[in-house]
C-alpha cells in the first residue's frame, strides 16, 4: 500500500467503542499514514488489549507497511516478562510491525496503586526492563530474580525486530534513549522551544554513546483539535476539562523556555483543583494553547506540525485527538495528508505557512487559506512569537460567512426542536377554546409568541450555567455546543436570552391589559421559573426538582393559562387536558437528565434522574410517557374530553420508539438514549397535533 511522502502518525487512547477505533486506524493505514500509537492512560481501558484488536484487524494485510505501537508501557505495572510476552503474542498478529515504547507511568498514579517507586532508580530500572525485553525475544534465558531458583525461560519463537523508544522528558530518560533506544518518544503539550531542547540533549547523547544520532528516531504526541475556524478551536479547546488538565501540569522548564511564567499555570491549576472548569478556562490565554497544541483548521494544524518537523528535526509527528471521536479523528487523518504533501524547506519555520498559503495537492484537493503571524508571545520571546505561524486567521472569512455562523450559532443555542414543548400546550389551549366557541386570534397568537419567547430565553440562560458550572463539556451528548466552541460568547449569549425575556414581558403586557392581573401573575411565574431554571438563586433543576415543575409550568399553567388568555374564563376542562400534555413534556426534560447522569454527578449537580438512580430514572421515564396515553384514555372515557382526541392514539409508533429506546438504555447501551429527549419531543409533537386535531374535529363533528 502506498505511503505517504513524508512520516506521519495518529496517537490515539484506549477508549470508545473498539469497532470505531479499528475503523479508524485502516482508514490511517488507507492513507498512508506511517503508525498508530495507543497511549496506556490509567484508569481507563488496556491500550495492549486495544493494539491487539487492531493488529489483529490488520493482519490479514501483508504488504502494508503501517505499524501499531504501545506508546507507552512501563516495567512497574507490567514486568519485561510479561512485557516480552506481550510483545511477542501481537509480533505473531503483525510480524515485524510492532513497536514499544517504556517508560515509567506517572508517579501519581503508581502511587495511587501503591506501587514504590522511586525518581533516582527510574532510569536504571527501564535500562534493565530493555535489557530484559531484547534477551528474551532472542530466545535466551534470563537469570531467575530470586536467587537459587531456575533460569527463565522464554517458551514462544524469537520474535521480530521489535523496536523500544524511551517515553519520558527526564533528561537522564532523553540520554538514555541516546544510548542505547531504537527510538524516543515526546508526550503531548511539549512547546517547539522544549522539543528542541530535549532532541538536542538526545542527540548529543547518541554521539556521545558513539551511535549516529540518525539512527535513534523520534516521535512525538502533538496535542490537536480541529474546528471550522482558529478561534472556535481555540475557544473549545479551553472548555475540555483534559487540556485543563494539561495547562495546569506543565513543567516549569517546558514553560520557561516556551516564554511563559510559572504563575499563569499555578493560576490554571488552582481552579482545575476547584473544579471550576469555568474559571480555569477564563485564564488560559490563547498564547499558551498555541505554544503546546494544535489549535485550528486542519490546514492549520498540517502547517504546525510542519513547524514542529522542521524547527526541531522531529521526524515522526503524532497527531492525537483531543476529543477522540469519529469527526475530530478523521479531520486528524486528513491534517496528516496536508502535512506530508508540504513541502519541506528547512531554511526558516515560515516555509511552512507560505507552503499552505500558496496550495498544496493531496489526492487531487488543493490546500489554500492565508496563514498569518498569530497574537505572538506573552512574553516577547521570538521563540513564543513563531508558534503562530501557520494559524489561519479567522479574519478571511467573508461578511456573509460570519453573518451565517452566527445565524447558525443562534439557532443551535436555541435548539427549535424543543419549541414543541412551548407550542403545543398553547395550541391545546387554543383548541379547547374553539370547542367551546370563545377563540379569539390575537390573544391566541401573543400567548403563543410570549410561551414561545419564555422558553427560548429558558434554553440560553440554561446553555450559560450548564457552561459556567462545568457541567457542558465538547464530549458531552448535549444538542448544543455554541458556548463551548465559542460560536457565541457567554455575555453574548446571557445578553441574548434577557432580550428574549424583555420580549416576552411586552407581548404579555397586551395579554395583561386584555385579561387583567391573573395573567400577569402566571407570567410572572413564568418568567422567574424560566430564568432560574438553573440560573441563581432557585438553580431548580440543579436540586433534583426540574422534572415536577416543568410539568406543572408547561403542563396545567400553559393551557389553562391560554386558555383563559384566549377566552378570558376559566375552565376545568382545560386543566384535565393539560396532564398527557404536561407528561409528555416532563418526559423531555427526564429523558434529557437520565442520559446525562454521568456528566451531572461528575459536576456535582443533583437532578431527579441521578438522585432515583438508572435503574428508576428508566422506570419513571416509561410512567411518563405512557402515563400521557393513559391519562387520555380517562378523561376520554369519563367524558371530560371529547372521544375524537383518542386520535392522538395514532402517535403509538412514536411511543413504541422511545420505549424500545429506553429499554436498551437499560441495560447499559447509552447510545440508544443519546437522543432520547430529541426522540421524546417528537412524540410529544406528533401526540399533541393529533390531540389539538381531535379538539378541532370535535367542534365539527356532533
Amino acid at each position: 500500500m502506498r505511503a505517504l511522502a513524508r512520516r506521519v502518525g495518529l496517537g490515539i487512547a484506549a477508549r470508545g467503542d473498539i469497532s470505531d477505533t479499528i475503523d479508524w486506524v485502516r482508514r490511517a493505514r488507507d492513507a498512508g499514514l506511517d503508525s498508530v500509537w495507543i497511549h496506556d492512560s490509567y484508569f481507563e481501558r488496556d491500550a495492549i488489549t486495544y493494539g491487539a484488536a487492531i493488529a489483529g484487524a490488520l493482519a490479514n494485510d501483508p504488504d502494508s507497511s503501517f505499524r501499531v505501537a504501545l506508546g507507552a508501557v512501563n516495567p512497574y505495572t507490567r514486568h519485561p516478562v510479561v512485557l516480552a510476552m506481550t510483545g511477542s503474542a501481537m509480533d505473531e498478529l503483525l510480524p515485524e510491525r510492532i513497536v514499544m515504547g517504556l517508560g515509567t507511568g506517572l508517579p501519581l498514579r503508581l502511587g495511587q496503586m501503591a506501587i514504590p517507586y522511586s525518581p533516582a532508580d527510574a532510569p536504571a530500572r527501564v535500562s534493565v526492563a530493555m535489557d530484559q525485553l531484547r534477551t528474551l525475544w532472542a530466545g535466551e534465558r534470563l537469570p531467575s530474580g530470586t536467587p537459587g531458583l531456575p533460569p527463565i525461560v522464554p517458551m514462544f519463537p524469537p520474535v521480530h525486530r521489535i523496536p523500544l523508544y524511551i517515553a519520558a522528558y527526564r533528561k537522564e530518560f532523553v540520554e538514555l534513549a541516546g544510548q542505547k533506544a531504537d527510538g524516543y518518544l515526546a508526550r503531548p503539550c511539549e512547546s517547539i522551544p522544549s522539543l528542541r531542547g530535549i532532541l538536542e540533549r538526545l542527540r548529543a547523547s547518541a554521539t556521545a554513546a558513539g551511535r549516529d544520532p540518525g539512527d535513534v528516531d523520534t516521535a512525538a504526541y502533538l496535542l490537536s483539535l480541529v474546528d471550522k475556524t482558529r478561534r472556535e478551536a481555540l475557544n473549545r479547546a479551553k472548555r475540555e476539562p483534559f487540556v485543563i488538565y494539561m495547562m495546569s501540569v506543565l513543567g516549569d522548564v517546558s514553560l520557561q523556555r516556551a516564554g511563559f511564567p510559572r504563575e499563569m499555570r499555578d493560576r490554571i491549576a488552582a481552579a482545575w483543583r476547584a473544579e471550576d472548569y469555568h474559571e480555569a478556562g477564563k485564564l488560559i490565554p490563547d498564547e499558551l494553547l498555541d505554544a503546546f497544541m494544535l489549535c485550528g483548521t486542519r490546514e492549520d494544524v498540517a502547517a504546525r506540525a510542519m513547524a514542529f518537523h522542521v524547527e526541531t528535526g522531529l521526524n515522526l509527528p503524532l497527531l492525537q485527538p483531543v476529543v477522540q471521536d469519529e469527526t475530530q479523528t478523521l479531520e486528524l487523518i486528513e491534517a496528516a495528508k496536508l502535512y506530508a504533501a508540504l513541502p519541506e524547506r528547512a531554511a526558516n519555520r515560515e516555509s511552512a505557512a507560505a507552503a499552505v498559503v500558496s496550495g498544496a495537492v493531496v489526492s487531487g484537493a488543493v490546500v489554500s487559506g492565508a496563514v498569518t503571524a498569530g497574537s505572538g508571545s506573552a512574553a516577547g520571546s521570538s521563540d513564543v512569537a513563531a508558534v503562530s505561524v501557520g494559524l489561519a486567521d479567522d479574519r478571511r472569512l467573508g461578511l456573509f460567512e460570519r453573518a451565517r455562523r452566527r445565524a447558525g450559532a443562534a439557532y443551535e443555542i436555541l435548539r427549535p426542536f424543543a419549541y414543541t414543548a412551548s407550542a403545543i400546550p398553547v395550541l391545546a389551549g387554543g383548541a379547547l377554546a374553539v370547542v367551546d366557541s370563545r377563540f379569539s386570534l390575537l390573544p391566541f397568537l401573543a400567548a403563543l409568541a410570549g410561551g414561545m419567547l419564555l422558553h427560548s430565553g429558558t434554553n440560553v440562560i440554561n446553555e450559560v450555567y450548564d457552561v459556567r458550572k462545568g457541567i457542558d463539556t465538547i464530549t458531552s451528548p448535549r444538542m448544543s455546543h455554541a458556548v463551548l466552541k465559542g460560536r457565541v460568547s457567554e455575555r453574548g449569549a446571557y445578553a441574548f436570552a434577557i432580550g428574549l425575556f424583555v420580549a416576552a414581558v411586552a407581548v404579555g403586557s397586551y395579554l395583561v391589559w386584555l385579561r387583567g392581573p391573573a395573567i400577569a401573575g402566571l407570567g410572572l411565574l413564568g418568567l422567574v421559573a424560566g430564568y432560574t431554571y438553573t440560573a441563581p438563586p432557585f438553580e431548580y433543576k440543579y436540586r433534583g426538582i426540574g422534572v415536577p415543575v416543568v410539568f406543572v409550568l408547561m403542563g396545567p399553567i400553559m393551557v389553562v393559562g391560554s386558555y383563559f388568555a384566549v377566552t378570558g374564563t376559566w375552565e376545568v376542562r382545560s386543566l384535565v387536558l393539560s396532564i398527557p400534555v404536561g407528561l409528555l413534556v416532563a418526559a423531555i426534560l427526564h429523558g434529557n437528565e437520565w442520559r446525562d447522569i454521568s456528566e451531572d454527578t461528575r459536576a456535582g449537580i443533583a437532578t431527579l434522574s441521578s438522585r432515583l438512580g438508572r435503574d428508576w430514572a428508566h422506570y419513571g421515564y416509561l410512567a411518563l410517557v405512557i402515563g400521557a396515553y393513559v391519562t387520555l384514555a380517562l378523561a376520554v372515557a369519563v367524558r371530560w374530553l371529547p372521544p375524537t382526541t383518542v386520535i392522538a392514539v395514532l402517535s403509538l409508533p412514536f411511543l413504541a420508539q422511545v420505549v424500545r429506546a429506553a429499554e436498551l438504555g437499560a441495560t447499559g447501551q447509552a447510545r440508544a438514549i443519546a437522543m432520547l429527549d430529541v426522540d421524546t419531543a417528537r412524540l410529544h409533537f406528533a401526540f399533541g397535533l393529533l390531540l389539538v386535531a381531535g379538539l378541532l374535529l370535535a367542534r365539527l363533528v356532533p
